[in-house]
């Protein structure tokens, strides 16, 4: 058997059986994509330990990341344990194939005087009542406040905010859910969308919808400007617009205020598996980069201002 055929069978085993998400199937079919271009034609069952270290060999010296790397690595032990289990493959051939150790990057933070100071802009926006600065400022700040994923708030619906109790129901990685708290400036955001912003955006889509524009949609807490679900690329833009500067990056995504916010917790004196339930980390590995990050700029505070540093 090919490996391109093996590769889409393992790939509904991970939808069906696994119930893997979308974005984590498409990276294991990209990992696989790319070690099938590597070993050509050869059939699967010919593949041996020296075919999987020369592609990752390839791949390193194209540049490729550490991180991605070990993520192609781990796609092959997948992929190879499965094959052996199916009985398309005599043997396993990657249980020899060693990971190759994740470089240690720190995220990227703005500090919190800076993330008030754009937030601050925002709610300047929002008082104009325009409904997408409202609705920008709803985003942003519950992005921040919740420390949630972009995926996360893109995926909310009406039903799962709780605005009195000041907390959010989301649906994680791998269909988990959480309850998240939020504080009083997002409150107030989201008070004034959903009652200034949102129903003016559901009429204004109403109306475009008369022209072919998709029906605005009845579920979705945020919305875009022809009245759909609010879409991932639509926030990484509005970041990049509002925080980037902040960040001191114009290619910084949502992910940076998930990481601000969980630095800031951790600056505050917030327990570390408190922080770890609130993003929702499967592993406290995970969250304790974010010590090293309060560590780091306790390292800069040090130096700049201790006489004996």
């Amino acid at each position: 058997m090919q490996i391109e055929r093996a590769a889409e069978a393992f790939a509904a085993h991970l939808e069906r059986v696994r119930r893997l998400s979308p974005a984590t199937v498409r990276a294991y079919r990209s990992d696989l994509a790319d070690l099938a271009d590597a070993v050509g034609d050869l059939e699967l069952a010919g593949i041996d330990i020296e075919h999987l270290r020369d592609w990752l060999w390839r791949a390193t010296k194209r540049g490729d990341a550490r991180s991605t790397l070990a993520r192609r690595t781990s796609s092959a032990r997948s992929f190879f344990a499965w094959a052996h289990d199916e009985g398309l493959v005599p043997a396993d051939p990657s249980l020899r194939l060693v990971t190759p150790k994740r470089g240690r990057t720190l995220p990227q933070v703005a500090t919190a005087d800076a993330m008030r100071d754009a937030l601050d802009a925002l709610t300047a926006a929002a008082a104009e009542g325009d409904p997408i600065a409202l609705r920008d400022h709803a985003a942003l700040e519950l992005l921040y406040g919740a420390g949630i994923r972009v995926s996360e708030l893109c995926g909310l619906d009406i039903g799962d905010v709780d605005l009195d109790r000041g907390t959010a129901r989301v649906l994680g990685k791998g269909s988990k859910e959480r309850v998240v708290p939020f504080g009083a400036p997002a409150s107030r955001a989201l008070g004034a969308y959903l009652t200034r912003a949102r129903p003016a955006l559901r009429e204004r889509a109403k109306r475009g919808a008369a022209g072919g524009d998709p029906e605005p949609s009845d579920r979705a807490l945020l919305l875009g400007a022809r009245g759909g679900r609010l879409g991932p690329r639509a926030v990484y833009d509005l970041v990049a617009r509002t925080i980037g500067p902040a960040v001191g990056s114009s290619s910084v995504g949502p992910h940076a205020l998930r990481h601000s916010a969980a630095t800031h917790l951790l600056d505050g004196g917030a327990d570390l598996r408190a922080v770890q339930e609130m993003l929702g980390h499967a592993s406290l590995g995970t969250t304790q980069i974010y010590t090293h990050v309060s560590s780091e700029r306790l390292r800069q505070s040090y130096r700049l201002a201790h006489p004996r540093a």
